[in-house]
């Protein structure tokens, strides 16, 4: 498999044990798939922090946030019948599903992009209401309009959809509600309206007829969505065969909008490919890459909390240079320098 990315040698720039957990009964588990941009001249963060509580022998123990806000530890027997285990990230009981561990979104920023630290004064997103109960996860950023808009996968009982918050100053956020409602996720805005128009990149789902495939959707106002359109699928027998979703903001260039997206196989490895779409219709996909642009094949890429996953939702753009952040093996933060000209010149009609 091809691979232009320049890891930063620094990589994993940020691990678990460099953040606090949330409460004492807590631990985080796995740093995942930062939102990225900058603010007050500083690159920041919008780090997934998934937490549990310390599992002892026998029993399974997952947190969930009740109607109250407050976090609440469910415990069931190993040997329970009706409990299904098997995979690291989501437990079945009694024909419900639940995730393993409970996420929100932390705020860390950096003077250099690479040594981060977190900044007093910003506190982290949190799950709020019935229709994020299990947490929040995989936020993107992007600015437009003089704020910020964040995107994000919201996670309950009720299903996986996605939420939108903006904000101007990062300490004070307007509650938008669910944007694109069960099953959904990977939603990136792009940073500039399109004939008056916002427009959004986003993966609904389907297991029976269909698949996981990356849509288009236009909005007169950033909330209210529609005209969705298909715009790219899986491919059998290639590295994104199983599943595809955007990962950050599109990027303007003179050929066209470049979106760096995540594919996956059946085996469930993923890795990261690049796709052009039209600069005044982007429901016209002009050109894409064959080969990834970044594989796993680090060893904090191959080995973690869920093994051989490369996954963005969050870079910075400088002239040529993209500084792209990534989540590896769901369970560290990393950083890695593409070129757009090279990403370009991957790219096949």
């Amino acid at each position: 498999m091809s691979d232009i990315a320049r890891r930063f040698p620094e990589n994993p720039l940020l691990m678990p044990k460099d953040l606090q957990a949330s409460s004492d009964e807590l631990q985080i588990i796995s740093l995942l798939n930062p939102g990225v941009f900058v603010f007050e001249e500083k690159t920041w963060l919008l780090v997934r922090v998934a937490e549990s509580i310390a599992q002892k022998e026998g029993v399974i123990f997952f947190p969930v946030v009740n109607a109250l806000g407050k976090i609440e530890i469910i415990e069931i027997p190993l040997n329970d019948p009706d409990l299904i285990a098997t995979d690291a990230r989501v437990i079945q009981y009694k024909g419900l599903d639940y995730l393993t561990t409970l996420s929100h979104l932390r705020l860390v920023c950096s003077d250099d992009g690479i040594h981060f630290y977190t900044p007093q004064g910003f506190n982290p997103l949190v799950g709020s209401g019935i229709l994020e109960q299990f947490g929040i996860e995989d936020a993107r950023v992007s600015y437009l309009e003089n704020q910020y808009y964040i995107t994000y996968t919201a996670v309950s009982s009720n299903g996986v959809g996605v939420g939108l918050r903006t904000t101007k100053d990062w300490k004070n956020f307007e509650m938008k509600g669910m944007i694109f409602p069960p099953h959904n996720k990977d939603v990136a805005l792009f940073e500039e309206k399109i004939n008056g128009k916002f427009y959004a990149l986003h993966r609904p789902s389907s297991p029976q007829i269909g698949g996981n495939f990356i849509w288009l959707a236009e909005s007169p106002d950033g909330i209210h969505w529609g005209n969705h359109q298909f715009l790219l699928g899986t491919r059998m027998g290639f590295w994104d065969s199983a599943r595809v979703g955007a990962g950050a903001a599109p990027i303007k260039t003179d050929k066209g909008w470049l979106e760096i997206y995540h594919g996956a196989n059946a085996e469930h490895q993923y890795c990261l490919g690049a796709f052009l779409m039209d600069l005044e219709d982007p429901s016209k996909v002009i050109a894409r890459t064959i080969e990834p642009i970044m594989s796993p094949q680090e060893n904090y890429e191959l080995s973690g909390f869920f093994g051989y996953v490369v996954f963005t939702n969050g870079h910075v753009v400088d002239g040529d240079k993209i500084t792209l952040y990534y989540g590896a093996a769901d369970e560290f933060v990393c950083g890695a320098y593409f070129s757009i000209k090279e990403i370009l010149a991957a790219l096949e009609v």
